[in-house]
């Protein structure tokens, strides 16, 4: 299994390109709507591009009280998709 600190890397690719955030912002402790400017939609958007990168089904309710970044981070470590899985 990947690290986590190799998880939110990913992570952070994965936001810089879908939303064009500065990477300088996505921290473990931002939050992902207040500080990032994610809203709802934004979120449905992650979640497709993290099942279209993964292959697997992600539950929204797997991502329903996640809020920073480090949220999706464990999230995405809990489920057990490593760095590669998520598309490196």
């Amino acid at each position: 299994m990947d690290s986590k600190e190799e998880i939110h890397e990913r992570l952070k690719q994965v936001l810089v390109e879908l939303f064009e955030i500065d990477p300088a912002k996505i921290k473990p402790e931002a939050n992902l709507y207040q500080d990032l400017g994610i809203d709802s939609i934004d979120a449905i958007d992650l979640l497709l591009r993290l099942k279209e990168l993964t292959g697997k089904k992600i539950q929204p309710e797997t991502f329903k009280h996640v809020r920073t970044v480090a949220d999706v981070t464990d999230a995405i470590h809990a489920l057990g998709l490593s760095d590669a899985a998520i598309g490196s």
